[in-house]
């Protein structure tokens, strides 16, 4: 540990200078890169040093504690011992925890996908109430969100639904909600009280701009037509929906939600980008994705990773063996405590498997 700490300082010398130069924010691109490095080093340097006063405090409060004779004095500065061991023990966790080398991708912007599986009606409003608890706990993160594709069914649920979710951290937040999500619950269409069980499924895809992802134009075919609703409804008059397939991949995505074909093109385009980035990065981090296999799962919406059981108001997340009995609050939002202890849970891997 304490090389790589010598590094960081090492590397915080070298960004204090950088920061301090005005010829830095002449280029903005890299004042972004430089700036957001320094914040994340600043925080570690910061624990780092706070460690090192305590735990000088430390071994002088044990002197004095070895060369104190009177019994009364003795039980105090051993309190005061016994505070700062607690102390430095959790200050050096933490430390650990912000020396585990950071995933790129976690401060990037996210498009989720979520399509009704298996289950029919049920499944299909299954991905309006998923849809609804991800758009509540957006709000209470001021997160901004932006529906990209939508395809309803005539009783109300959501066969398909495609949205951006944009704001600090994002990805870190959400990037384990992909796989197999199953409810169980009688559905309002069931006479005789049975419960069914339906499945959604759940794709989350860091988003990538223009710079990240090369896509040529001659690999795409770009096609348009006419908007449909639901039974074949014809929601616009002009050829404003459009497809775009990307040859080398075959992936298709449709885009019909504005009334502007530039619209739809550039959310299809982002769409498009955000699948063939997560793609690609599937095929070159074929080593990360084995590292987090174990814990957290490999983010295969093949996957089944949780259970919503709604007459016992309980979700169970099968990866990290959690169960909570408060369903119907998870529901609308409150999933900060389920979102803390899957990131929690893939930190203790990467603590276990990282060499400090």
């Amino acid at each position: 540990m304490n090389e790589r700490l010598q590094s960081f300082l090492q590397r915080y010398t070298e960004l204090s200078s950088l920061v301090q130069n005005p010829e830095l924010v002449k280029d903005q691109t890299q004042y972004r890169i430089i700036m957001r490095e320094y914040a994340q080093i600043s925080d570690i340097i910061s624990v780092y040093l706070e460690t090192e006063t305590v735990s000088s405090q430390l071994s002088e409060i044990k002197t004095l504690f070895q060369e104190e004779r009177e019994s009364d004095m003795r039980e105090l500065i051993r309190e005061e011992m016994h505070g700062l061991e607690f102390r430095l023990h959790k200050m050096e966790d933490r430390l650990k925890v912000l020396l585990i080398p950071k995933d790129p991708l976690d401060d990037k912007n996210i498009i989720m996908e979520i399509r009704a599986g298996t289950g029919g009606e049920e499944a299909a409003l299954f991905v309006s109430d998923l849809f609804r608890m991800y758009s509540r706990f957006a709000e209470s993160k001021n997160w901004k969100f932006d529906i990209m594709s939508l395809n309803e069914t005539e009783l109300g649920g959501i066969k398909e639904i495609i949205f951006s979710i944009s704001g600090e951290k994002v990805y870190e937040n959400l990037r384990y909600e992909s796989g197999v999500h199953r409810v169980q619950r009688v559905p309002v269409t069931e006479a005789s009280g049975r419960i069914h069980t339906s499945a959604v499924t759940v794709a989350v895809l860091p988003e990538a701009d223009e710079t990240e992802i090369n896509i040529k134009p001659e690999d795409l075919r770009i096609d348009v037509m006419r908007a449909g609703g639901p039974g074949g409804q014809c929601v616009n008059t002009t050829d404003s929906a459009v497809r775009i397939t990307h040859i080398s991949s075959g992936i298709v995505v449709h885009c019909q939600d504005e009334k502007s074909q530039i619209k739809n093109k550039a959310k299809a385009m982002r769409i498009l980008r955000a699948r063939v980035y997560e793609m690609e990065k599937t095929k070159a981090d074929q080593e990360r994705a084995q590292a987090r296999r174990n814990q957290v799962g490999t983010g295969d919406r093949s996957e089944r990773i949780r259970t919503y059981n709604f007459p016992q108001n309980r979700l169970t997340d099968h990866r990290i063996n959690l169960t909570l009995y408060k369903l119907d609050i998870i529901m609308q939002g409150n999933v900060i405590e389920l979102f803390d202890a899957l990131k929690l849970s893939a930190r203790e891997e990467l603590l276990h498997a990282t060499p400090l």
